[in-house]
């Protein structure tokens, strides 16, 4: 690791009231020492200092400075931070005296947090909740984020892997001392408890990505045929114009989103080009890339008329499933003759809104029954499913395993895989896309 000092601007840019600017690495210390020639602060005392060029020749500003020693700081090395006035001319006076340092340098985006998880300070987990918490938007994103930061996911993996390791040391002692007065069965008391274990991750897995989900948002797509209000109902949604609104078929030729905060969860919204058979190529495209992402979406909702209110068969046959909602439009011109089949069916008009409230209601509780964040803390990247999915694949070879040293072998493969998902082992090739999601400064 390098001992290089490194510093960033780890508030936010543009002008402000106060700008915060971060020191991390040997030479924090001595540096504020250069830059005020005056005695440095008792540790986590903030302290007002005057802020001078190295050479002396002109005052940056007047600066609220506080040191945090390591081990005991964020990234487990001495730590600076100078609070001073948010001017962009003030920054860049301070930056250019770091520039003629030649122990200091610009930090990379999230090595503040990484050189954290190389001192201990945190595990993989807790890194990404970090990440995630900085750039969350809604308030379901912030109690997810917020809880793994904590390391409320992080434990979860941290036991699995300890009752592993455990397990394989069991396995090894009957493995290298065959001769030795070991109490009888001890492999055969721990398949029980793997089986549990194994059990354990296949309901862990089996959470609909609920967490992946809450990160990137519920997707939604509206689908029906043309001019029977989607996009009208999509500005509706979204309470500004995002679609053009005509009376002319065909007008939306591709995928039109916009991106919800939803009873606190986030959600996308899209509006699709009308499914008909259409007559240019164009408009065709449209049609197949509506089909295409209704295949994928969380939840579809289906648009019809009033007058024609039916969900044509061979349109939307393989589209429908539990959990879609069927609008019927535009009864505020003429009356919907078709009864209300379910909860998830509703005769509405986009223009008077009536019955959107009702519809609003049922559609809110549908995306919170689907992102519930008050349970167990579920996983939220593709690279902890990939990982569970290697150990489960190595716990189920363990059961079919021919002799005792293969079975060792799957179950510590199974212990490494999940030693990667917090960081404990091989994770060197992962930390570049770990850490390079961050914004510079954290």
């Amino acid at each position: 690791m390098t001992n290089k000092t490194i510093y960033a601007l780890a508030s936010g840019r543009g002008k402000a009231g106060v700008a915060v600017i971060r020191l991390s690495g040997p030479d924090a210390f001595p540096t504020l020492q250069k830059l005020t020639d005056k005695t440095l602060p008792a540790i986590r005392y903030a302290a007002v200092r005057d802020i001078y060029s190295l050479d002396r020749s002109f005052r940056i500003d007047q600066a609220l400075t506080i040191l945090f020693e390591g081990p005991g700081s964020f990234t487990g090395e001495d730590v600076v931070e100078i609070h001073l006035h948010g001017g962009p001319a003030l920054i860049t006076a301070l930056f250019d005296q770091f520039s003629e340092l030649p122990d200091l340098r610009p930090a990379e985006p999230g090595e503040f947090t990484r050189r954290a998880f190389e001192h201990g300070k945190l595990d993989l987990t807790e890194a990404e909740g970090l990440g995630d918490l900085v750039n969350a938007e809604t308030h379901a994103q912030h109690q997810q984020a917020l809880r793994q930061m904590r390391g409320e996911l992080g434990e979860i993996y941290t036991r699995w892997r300890i009752d592993l390791v455990n397990s394989l040391a069991h396995l090894e002692a009957d493995i290298d001392f065959p001769d030795e007065d070991l109490p009888d069965g001890v492999a055969g008391a721990i398949r029980p408890k793997i089986k549990a274990l194994a059990d354990d991750i296949g309901k862990h897995l089996a959470d609909g990505h609920r967490g992946e989900k809450i990160r990137e948002g519920l997707d939604v797509v509206i689908l029906g045929r043309p001019n029977v209000g989607k996009s009208s109902l999509l500005n509706k949604l979204a309470r500004r114009d995002v679609a053009i609104v005509s009376d002319q078929a065909g007008t939306t030729r591709d995928v039109v989103e916009v991106h919800l905060d939803l009873a606190g969860y986030p959600v996308t919204i899209a509006d699709t080009a009308g499914i008909r058979e259409a007559e240019d190529q164009v408009e065709q495209e449209g049609v197949r890339r509506a089909k295409a992402r209704a295949k994928n979406a969380d939840i579809k909702i289906f648009m019809t008329e009033a007058g024609d209110p039916t969900i044509d068969e061979s349109e939307f046959a393989e589209l429908q499933e539990e959990g879609s909602f069927y609008l019927v439009n535009k009864v505020d011109l003429k009356s919907a003759d078709t009864p209300e089949r379910s909860d998830h069916h509703f005769q509405i008009s986009v223009k008077t809104e009536e019955g959107l409230d009702q519809f609003l209601e049922q559609f809110e509780q549908e995306v919170v029954s689907r992102l519930d964040v008050s349970g167990a803390p579920s996983l939220t990247r593709q690279r902890h499913r990939n990982a569970l999915e290697e150990c489960l694949e190595a716990l189920g070879r363990f059961e079919q395993a021919p002799d005792p040293e293969l079975a060792a072998e799957d179950v510590r493969l199974a212990a490494r895989a999940l030693g990667r998902i917090t960081g404990r082992v091989d994770v060197e090739d992962i930390l570049d896309v770990v850490f390079g999601d961050f914004c510079i400064g954290k």
